[in-house]
Parts: C-alpha cells; sequence; structure tokens
C-alpha cells in the first residue's frame, strides 16, 4: 500500500511537472491575477468568500484546468458601498488583473462597470440581478446568476395564477431597488396587471420611516404586497406589518430572493422572526440537483466550520453560482490562452491627461480583456448551479425559480417557475424535452397556506380603510324613469338600481357607497360626461342606463352588461288587412296561369297514353273532352280514373310529385299571408332612412346622436332632439310633412319600453348597433370584477329577469288577447272562396231543380187547368214526393205506365175492331172474311 501511494504521488508530481515545462513552452503565465469584490458582512457576502475561496484552491490542485498556471485572488471588501467598491477595484487593477468576480450588488456593479469598460477587465458577478446591467451598455459585465427580469417575470405569472390585478412594491430606493421594481411593472402589465401603490424605503430608513410608510400602504385598495429590498430592511418591515396587523386574513405578501437566501444562510431563524413571516410566499433561484451539487453540499460544513469565527453558515444559492463563477474564470482563461492570448497591459492615454494626487496613471489597459470577454460568453460548463451557457443576451439559460411558502418554523415548497413553461408543480429540467406548455390549465401550484393560517384564496383587494362611502353617480332622467328615478337628494329606484343593488348583496363582503345625482332635473344628463367624472375622481363609479360604447370604454371599466340593447329605427306604420281575394296570393297570375297549361297538358298526354287501352278513356267525343278536364284537375288531390300503362303510371307517378310540392307550396305561402300580421311603412330601416331627407329625432343627450352624425355621416341639421316619450309620439305622429319627424333612432331598451303603450309605432329593420348597458368603475377596479360575476349569478338564478318583469313588462300590446285576434283567420280573408263556392252550389241547385221539374211535368202532366186549394196541396204533395223518391223507381215507374199505355191502348182497338166486325156481318156478308182477316192482322 504504501509503495502504491509512493508511486501515484511520483505520478501527480510528473505530470505537475510536464504541464509546467507545456505552459512556459506555450508561453503561460505560472500565475493570472484575479480579484473579488465583496461586502463581506451580507448574507450573500460571507457564504461567497468561502465558495470562492474554495473554488480557487480546487482549480489550483487540478493542473488539467489551466495547464499549471495558478489562480492568484485577491479579496476586497467593499463594504456595501459604491464608493469604497470603486477604489478597491481601481486598487485591484492597478496589480494587473485580468478578471474580476463581482461586484456583490447592483449599486457597486453600475459604478465599477464604468471602469471595467474603460479598462477591458471583464466583471463576473454572481449576485448583481439589476437587469438594467445589460451587455449593451456594460460590454465587460458578465452576470454568472439569473437576471431580476425573469424573478420579476415569475411574480407576475403567480399574481395572474391567482386572479388578482394590483400590487403595492415595497423596494430599497437604489438601482437594486428601482429597476427590479421597474422590470416588474413591465412583466405585470403584460397581464393586465399593474403596480397600484409604489413605497420606496431608503436604505437605511428606520422603524418609524418604515412605520409611516406602512400606514399608508394600510389604507390603500390592494393587499398584495411584493417586497424587493435587502435582508437588513426585510425583516425589520414584516416586524412593523406584523405590529400593524398587516400579516393577517386578506393580506399577500410576496419577497423576493432575499427571504429565500436569509432563510438558507441563517437557518433556523428566531422564532419571533419566524412568527412575523408566517404565509409569506418568497422565491429562490433553482439549481437542479446533480452530483457535483451534493458533493458540494458536503463539503459545506468542512469549509464553514474551519474558515469562520462564528460557526455554520447555510450554503444558499449564490454560494452555487459564486463557486461556479471561479470555474468558469478558469476554463474561460485556458481557452483564452489555447488562442494565443497574452497577459499584456497597456497605458491609457485619457488617464495620463489627468493630473492630480490620484495617481490614476498607473491604471493599465488589459490588452486580451475582449478575447477573454468572449471565452467567457462562450463557455458550455455544469457547475454545482447546473449548466453554464449563455444566451444571445448574455444571459444564463433556463433561469428558473423555485416559490416558498413560510410555514411554522420553516417552508415548503408549492411549486417551481421557468421561463419555458410558466408554473408547475414539477421539476424545470423534466419539462425541458417536452415542447412548452403555457395554457391556463397547465399551470399549477400547490395549496398555500395565506397569511392569517387560512387556505382560501384572498381576495387581494378591499375598500380603502379611511371611512369614506363610494360615491356613485345616477343619472338624474326625466323620461324613461323606470329604468333610474332619483326622488330627492336621497331616494332613487328603478331597474338599474335594482340590479346593481341585487349584485352588491351578493357580493360576499360589505361595500359602502353613497349614490349621487348627476343632472339638473330638466334634461336628460350626458352618461358620457358621467364617465368621464369618474377619470376626474368626482365619483368612484357611475349607475345607470349607461351604454357600454367605445369612447365610454376608453375612459373606464365596465362590467358586465346586464340588459342588451343597441340603436334602432321607430316609425309610424300601418296594418295591412286581408281581403277578399287573398287566396289568389300565393301565387302570381303568371305562375296560376302555367300551372293550369300544366294541368290541361298532364291530362292530355294520360288520355293519348291511355285511349287505347283503358276504357275509361274510351267513348263518344263529348264524354272523353270531359274526361281529360275532370281527370287534369282532379289530380290535385287524387286520381279518379285508373291508369293501365306503363308510361301512363310514369307521367302521373313524376306529375303527382308535383302537385304534392305545388300544393305544399300553397298551403304554407298561404298560412303565412293569413296569419302573420302586416305591417306598413315609408321607412325600411336605418338604409332608407339615412338615404331620405326626412327629419331624425333622437333622445336628448344620448350616444345616438355623435353615432348619427360620425358613423352615418347624416347632416345635423336633420337631427330633432326630443326629450320625452310624449314628445316622441307627437312627432312620430306629425310626420315629417307637419313639423315633426319621420322617425326616431333610439337604444332598443327606451324604444321597447316606448312601443309597450303605443301600439301605432314600430321598430323597423334591424338593429344596427351591438352593445350593452353596463356599470362603469375606474381603470383596473377589482370591484367591477365582482360585480360582473354577481351579474352573471343574477342572470342565472332568474333574478335579473324577475327584475326586468318588475319594471319595464307592459302589456297594452302584446296581451294574449291581441295576440289571438292577429293568429286567428278571419272569415272575411275566404268570402271569395266562400263566394265561388256558394254561386257553383246554387248554380247547380237550380240545374238540379229544373231537371226534377222536367222530369214531374213529364210522369205526373195532371190537370194544369183544375182551380181550387185542395187540387194544388195535392199536387204540391205529389211533387214532394216525387223529389224523395229514388230516380232508379221514377224511371221503373215510368216504363211501366208506358207499358200501361199501349197495353189499354191495344184493348180499345181490339173492342172498335168487333164493333166494326158486327156491324159490317149485318151489313153485307160478303166483306165478311176481308174485315176479319183486316182485324186480326190489327191486332
Amino acid at each position: 500500500m504504501k509503495l502504491s501511494g509512493v508511486m501515484l504521488l511520483m505520478i501527480f508530481y510528473c505530470e505537475l511537472f510536464v504541464y509546467r515545462i507545456t505552459a512556459q513552452a506555450s508561453g503561460r503565465p505560472s500565475v493570472v491575477n484575479i480579484g473579488a469584490l465583496l461586502s463581506f458582512s451580507t448574507n450573500v457576502g460571507k457564504v461567497a468568500k468561502l465558495a470562492i475561496k474554495a473554488a480557487v484552491d480546487d482549480v489550483n490542485s487540478d493542473p488539467t484546468t489551466l495547464g499549471g498556471t495558478k489562480l492568484k485572488l485577491q479579496m476586497q471588501d467593499c463594504n456595501h458601498s459604491g464608493f469604497l467598491a470603486l477604489a478597491e477595484a481601481l486598487h485591484l487593477m492597478e496589480g494587473q488583473t485580468v478578471a474580476i468576480i463581482g461586484p456583490q450588488d447592483a449599486v457597486t456593479s453600475h459604478v465599477v462597470s464604468h471602469v471595467a469598460n474603460e479598462l477591458q477587465v471583464p466583471l463576473l458577478s454572481f449576485s448583481a440581478t439589476d437587469p438594467t446591467l445589460s451587455s449593451l451598455q456594460f460590454p465587460y459585465f458578465v452576470r454568472t446568476t439569473q437576471s431580476d427580469q425573469y424573478q420579476m417575470a415569475a411574480i407576475a405569472e403567480i399574481v395572474d395564477h391567482y386572479g388578482w390585478r394590483e400590487v403595492i412594491a415595497i423596494y430599497v430606493d437604489d438601482d437594486h431597488g428601482r429597476n427590479g421594481i421597474a422590470a416588474l411593472g413591465d412583466t405585470l402589465a403584460a397581464k393586465r396587471c399593474r403596480i397600484s401603490f409604489k413605497a420606496p424605503l431608503s436604505v437605511e430608513a428606520t422603524e418609524d420611516e418604515i412605520t409611516d410608510l406602512l400606514v399608508k400602504v394600510a389604507l390603500t385598495e390592494s393587499r398584495i404586497i411584493v417586497v424587493h429590498t435587502h435582508y437588513n430592511r426585510g425583516p425589520v418591515v414584516f416586524h412593523v406589518a406584523q405590529y400593524l396587523g398587516m400579516l393577517g386574513t386578506g393580506y399577500v405578501w410576496i419577497a423576493t430572493s432575499w427571504l429565500s437566501t436569509a432563510l438558507d444562510t441563517n437557518s433556523p431563524f428566531p422564532s419571533d422572526v419566524m412568527d412575523d413571516i408566517q404565509g409569506v410566499l418568497t422565491l429562490r433561484t433553482y439549481t437542479p440537483d446533480s452530483v457535483l451539487k451534493r458533493k458540494f453540499i458536503s463539503r459545506w460544513r468542512n469549509l464553514t466550520d474551519a474558515k469562520t469565527p462564528n460557526g455554520y453558515i447555510g450554503l444558499n444559492a449564490y454560494g452555487f453560482y459564486a463557486y461556479d463563477t471561479v470555474w468558469l474564470l478558469a476554463r474561460a482563461i485556458n481557452s483564452f490562452f489555447k488562442q494565443g492570448g497574452n497577459l499584456s497591459f497597456s497605458k491609457d492615454s485619457r488617464l495620463s491627461d489627468i493630473q492630480g494626487h490620484l495617481r490614476l496613471d498607473s491604471l493599465r489597459i488589459f490588452n486580451g480583456g475582449n478575447l477573454l470577454r468572449d471565452s467567457i460568453l462562450q463557455a458550455n460548463m455544469t457547475g454545482t448551479a447546473g449548466p453554464a451557457r449563455f444566451n444571445s443576451h448574455g444571459d444564463l439559460i433556463n433561469p428558473a425559480y423555485e416559490i416558498i411558502n413560510v410555514i411554522g418554523t420553516g417552508y415548503r415548497r408549492i411549486g417551481y417557475w421557468s421561463n419555458y413553461s410558466g408554473l408547475s408543480v414539477v421539476r424545470p429540467e423534466t419539462l425541458y424535452s417536452k415542447p412548452p406548455n403555457r395554457s391556463s390549465s397547465n399551470q399549477r401550484l400547490y395549496s398555500v397556506i395565506w397569511p392569517g393560517q387560512t387556505t382560501q384564496k384572498p381576495r387581494g383587494w378591499v375598500f380603502p380603510n379611511n371611512g369614506r362611502h363610494l360615491r356613485i353617480g345616477v343619472p338624474n332622467r326625466v323620461s324613461f324613469r323606470e329604468f333610474v328615478s332619483v326622488k330627492g337628494s336621497e331616494m332613487t329606484s328603478g331597474f338599474c338600481i335594482d340590479v346593481f343593488t341585487a349584485a352588491i348583496n351578493l357580493l360576499p363582503y360589505a361595500v359602502p357607497y353613497k349614490l349621487i345625482p348627476f343632472g339638473d332635473g330638466h334634461n336628460n344628463p350626458s352618461c358620457t360626461e358621467l364617465v368621464r367624472l369618474i377619470t376626474a375622481g368626482v365619483y368612484d363609479a357611475a349607475v345607470g342606463d349607461i351604454a357600454i360604447i367605445t369612447n365610454r370604454t376608453k375612459m373606464a371599466d365596465f362590467t358586465q352588461p346586464y340588459i342588451e340593447s343597441g340603436l334602432v329605427v321607430v316609425a309610424p306604420v300601418r296594418k295591412l288587412d286581408s281581403n277578399a281575394w287573398a287566396f289568389l296570393s300565393p301565387f302570381t297570375p303568371m305562375m296560376w296561369g302555367v300551372t293550369a297549361i300544366f294541368f290541361l297538358a298532364v291530362g292530355a298526354v294520360v288520355w293519348i297514353l291511355e285511349h287505347r287501352l283503358n276504357d275509361e278513356f274510351r267513348g263518344p267525343p263529348k264524354r272523353q273532352v270531359v274526361t281529360i278536364f275532370w281527370f287534369s284537375f282532379s289530380t290535385m288531390f287524387f286520381a279518379h280514373k285508373k291508369t293501365v300503362s306503363a308510361l301512363g303510371r310514369l307521367v302521373l307517378i313524376i306529375w303527382l310529385f308535383v302537385v304534392l310540392i305545388i300544393n305544399s307550396s300553397y298551403t304554407a305561402s298561404l298560412t303565412s299571408i293569413l296569419t302573420v300580421q302586416k305591417l306598413s311603412s315609408p321607412i325600411k330601416g336605418i338604409d332608407s332612412l339615412r338615404s331620405s331627407n326626412y327629419p331624425i329625432g333622437y333622445q336628448v343627450n344620448s350616444f345616438a346622436r355623435n353615432y348619427l352624425v360620425d358613423e352615418l355621416n347624416i347632416d345635423e341639421s336633420r337631427l330633432v332632439p326630443l326629450n320625452s316619450p310624449e314628445e316622441y309620439a307627437k312627432a312620430l305622429k306629425d310626420g315629417p310633412h307637419k313639423g315633426g319627424v319621420a322617425a326616431v333612432v333610439d337604444d332598443r331598451a327606451y324604444a321597447e319600453l316606448f312601443l309597450s303603450t303605443r301600439c301605432e309605432f314600430s321598430i323597423v329593420g334591424q338593429v344596427f348597433t351591438k352593445n350593452g348597458w353596463g356599470f362603469a368603475f375606474p381603470r383596473d377596479s377589482p370591484l367591477a370584477v365582482d360585480i360582473s360575476t354577481a351579474i352573471l349569478k343574477l342572470s342565472e338564478n332568474g333574478d335579473l329577469q324577475r327584475i326586468h318583469d318588475k319594471w319595464l313588462l307592459r302589456s297594452a300590446c302584446s296581451s294574449q288577447g291581441a295576440k289571438l285576434d292577429v293568429d286567428r283567420l278571419q272569415l272575411k280573408s275566404f268570402s271569395g272562396l266562400y263566394l265561388l263556392c256558394g254561386l257553383a252550389c246554387l248554380l247547380a241547385l237550380f240545374i238540379y231543380l229544373m231537371q226534377i221539374v222536367h222530369q214531374f211535368s213529364r210522369h205526373y202532366p195532371g190537370d194544369t187547368e183544375s182551380n181550387g186549394g185542395s187540387s194544388r196541396s195535392a199536387r204540391l204533395q205529389t211533387f214532394l214526393s216525387f223529389v224523395n223518391e229514388k230516380e232508379d223507381e221514377v224511371k221503373s215507374r215510368s216504363k211501366r205506365r208506358h207499358v200501361e199505355r199501349t197495353s189499354y191502348r191495344s184493348e180499345d182497338e181490339m173492342s172498335s175492331c168487333n164493333s166494326n166486325r158486327k156491324h159490317i156481318e149485318l151489313s153485307s156478308n160478303l166483306s165478311l172474311d176481308s174485315d176479319t182477316r183486316n182485324c186480326n192482322g190489327s191486332s
């Protein structure tokens, strides 16, 4: 074992000797000077000091990293002062330092970066997160940690995830605080959120100053507070907030990474400090788990126990970045040498011209600074904090944060945020292999225990705690008071007021408000002016019949519409009644003629096809003509004649289908003509009204006037202001020729209420604008969102409709009886058909009666010359009996009588022949035989 150890030691020294020989041969120096600017007393400075020293030792103990060259580190304590940082930086650069690790904070970084630009010495800051330290302004500043731009983006997504819209920012008033909060404002604006109140603190703010500031914060509306400060002031802010009762239920406190850094460094916190931050959310820079990270964590306790007088110091995220920064710089220096770089310095001519005792002429420009900076930005390594690669903007790739909830004596992680996929409960590195998904359904966090030990998400805002009621402007209308009615200075009622009151009652919190009439009480006020007064601070909201239109939405936020509306045209109408020949209306004369021709044509074609085969289509010519006419028109209902030929049946099937369509269309059209009430007006809608030269009425102070003039380009001289429904009715009745108007353009809600009691007018055409009525609130007011939710609930549970029916339902022109009068078919609509049918019946009866009288006179000739009542009565009874008999019986009796008359006539002739025979026998015996033959022949 000893022998093997000796062998390994010999191999190591041989490799080290070879590396040194190689380094000397390649022109590499044996030592490279680097510096570090830290604030040793801070949480970050304590950890970074140990981490940087450990990293330098590790680099120097590995000859493969720099090829035998050693890093010579010089640390300076700038004590959180920009001036001291500048002095220490100048001191480091006098010693031909090629790079400086730090500065630690944004204030010193801004100062020192100007010196670095001049002397071309790269600065590698592992903790200066100010997003304004950009590569464009400070090309030699390299941030080896995450920018606050991403931390503020994470906070903005948390705010948006929980549905909050306003936050309060408490920050230290230096470069770090101001620039971080500016980045927060930008990211919130992208989410349609905003910072409603900024509360800056001086770097050395006293507890009294913090108390005064938090009192102002407590009087504001928002309850979402972001604290972006340093650790030396942050705990004081929470202690004062706890004293003021601002860490109770309803508040949300979000601290930036300073709090997580303090928790990691100084854990465990004293119990009184932990009590002050219960329920607070904070962010911690995410460093993925790795073997290197675990090894460094396992070494950390030995490092702190050996090198810190005050015992153990917790390892925070900046410790990982500080350790990796040294390795990043070492590999960049190695790459610098491989690319032919050398450590050479030259005088700065501009510094040589400065006279004085500062000895600035001793400062030298690092000639290889540009190449070293490029080598740093092109680095590709994996350290204890994860991959270290830079994007085109000079920021580390894949920025991510842990979201931590402080609970009890510790904290719990509720999720992650990454620039790749947003909020998630899954580790960010597991999502990099999947497509990015920022949909709202994919944004998740575990449950949070908020201040006040509650798991219910805080609303995020309250009414300002200043004892003042909300001043709500209400239009003092003089017409259509069903919507808003003001009685005196205190009493208000109407449809709009009831909807607002019902919505307020659904809110889970009390809303102190006071309704203030707006208007002179003689004319309807302008709702646009009422909304403008909200932006001027005169009113806190506006409630009434306020249409949601474009120019008003630019001044205020509106709730969900509680009634649909839009501009319509109201004009006089007259009812068109059906006439006696309405049944002819479904078809045009041409249609009637063509249909009749086709009936005859089809009958003729079927007759031709059936004539040789079908006995029913044969007979005398007169009978066949009748058959054609009868068959043709009977197909409208059904075919009375049977067809036997295949072609005849084919034609008949097709024709019957055509007849079915014609019959159905006729029936539907006739039904529509007879059941739908026809209203006629010379104005057909907004287009015909616009093209005419008639005067147009509008409601005083209505947005309809501006719309007609600005959007439809109607001349103002045609517009007539009207102030009440009575003026509407009079102007419409007078008409354009008697000093009135042809039509009135008004909001649909007003028009429907006006028409509910005036049946002689109607809406003509379609609604030509689409809008609704809503309640107006100041921009970004959270009360507008809650009232909108309440209005939706009113709509879903039916209360909104009940309020509508209470105030706006009228029955004069829409009663059930009037509707039945319109829907029922009237007798006069069918009088023409009934007249034709009656005439046909009378004609048929007359012809039938003539035929019966003719038959009766033939069968009962009687004695027409006989007189007397008994004879006439017997004659009438005989006629009625004749009418009641069947025609077949009459015909058979007529035949019998004809036979009987014939037989009687024969018997008379026989008796006459016998008398003549006897006479002849007496006269002459010679003619006996001849007469007898004649008689026999006659019989």
